[in-house]
């Protein structure tokens, strides 16, 4: 990385940079003496006078004394992705928020409220159906002061008695760092972080995808192996499950996986979700049965799944991983997706 100009070190950004992607070189901080560097390249989310705070791609916050900054400049958004489908944040936001559809919503501004929850506990408190689905999605401004607009988040999930999170993406052109740096100085903490991924479809559809059975619901087996739902899953539940413009689900029955054929009833081995929508096919909810892991199941219903978006049109595929599963996340690359950028699930108030 390369700072200097004429032979010097520079800082060439301000508190008028942020919002913008830099890179700085800063003192490590028990080096202060020793002259070791440490080089940093994010979105500059805040700059006050004890120094800044930059969040880089992963959603990571690395914050850099005002004492340690020794040189700094404003540089490029991230080089296009040479593999995958080239794809804004907005689009694939949208089709995510498509694809996994709340029970109640409304918007403030450009912000979507988002709410699937179930009966209230003794305490009135409730357990929304997953984070994406009760969860703010913040696209564009709110039309209101931000603490005034964050002021409305809270209460509104708060008179349904779920604790308010919203949905702060970072990594890529468009995305959020600021309004997460904001959330973090107003006591919301990041709880959750995820990856999205996004590839090509047809590759994935040449893989063999015998024994999988395709439906248009959900239905108590398929549900039975999908680890969200719960031994009886909620009606809101199914209701996201089944939500999307042209929702597919895919099941491997153990009988029929014994067997090598199709139709046979038995216990689920594999499972998994896709919804079309134009050129996005979205994978969701893959999962394999514990006993029967390692197999190439997962790959084969990923499989059957891209067969069928491919017949409706779809081109290019998505999915979400949490950043701490390993397993599924070398599996996705080793069927040719990429990160394309990540986000994580803010709550206010969150004790830890």
């Amino acid at each position: 990385m390369e700072f200097a100009a004429g032979g010097r070190l520079e800082v060439r950004i301000d508190a008028s940079d942020v919002g913008k992607r830099v890179s700085v070189r800063s003192l490590a901080e028990a080096a202060y003496g020793g002259a070791k560097f440490t080089d940093t390249v994010g979105i500059l989310t805040s700059w006050d006078e004890e120094g800044l705070l930059i969040t880089r791609r992963s959603g990571e916050r690395v914050r850099i004394a005002a004492q340690a900054l020794v040189a700094g400049k404003t540089v490029p958004a991230a080089p296009a992705r040479r593999r995958g489908p080239a794809a804004s944040f907005e689009e694939l936001a949208r089709a995510g928020a498509r694809s996994w559809q709340p029970v109640e919503s409304e918007t403030l501004g450009g912000w979507t409220l988002r709410a699937a929850a179930g009966e209230a506990d003794a305490g009135g408190r409730r357990r929304g159906f997953t984070r994406r689905a009760n969860s703010l999605l913040p696209l564009g401004e709110p039309g209101l002061p931000l603490d005034a607009a964050l002021g409305h988040v809270v209460r509104w999930y708060g008179e349904r008695g779920l604790p308010a999170y919203a949905q702060v993406a970072t990594g890529a052109e468009g995305t959020q760092e600021v309004l997460g740096a904001a959330l973090a100085d107003r006591g919301w903490v990041p709880e959750v972080s995820a990856r999205v991924l996004t590839g090509a479809l047809a590759p994935l559809a040449d893989r063999e995808a015998g024994g999988v059975r395709l439906s248009r619901t959900t239905d108590p087996r398929w549900l039975s192996l999908y680890n969200r739902s719960g031994a009886r899953p909620a009606p809101e539940a199914v209701a996201v499950l089944e939500s999307g413009p042209s929702t597919w689900f895919a099941t491997v029955d153990g009988a029929a996986d014994e067997a090598g054929g199709e139709g046979a009833d038995g216990a689920p081995h594999a499972i998994g979700r896709c919804v079309v929508d134009g050129r996005w096919a979205g994978f969701s909810a893959v999962e394999v049965s514990p006993a029967h892991r390692r197999r190439g199941l997962a790959t084969r219903v990923v499989a059957a799944l891209a067969g069928r978006a491919l017949a409706e049109g779809a081109s290019a595929a998505w999915l979400q991983v949490e950043s701490d599963n390993a397993g599924a996340l070398a599996l996705y690359e080793r069927l040719g997706f990429s990160t394309h950028h990540h986000y994580q699930h803010y709550r206010y108030g969150a004790t830890g």
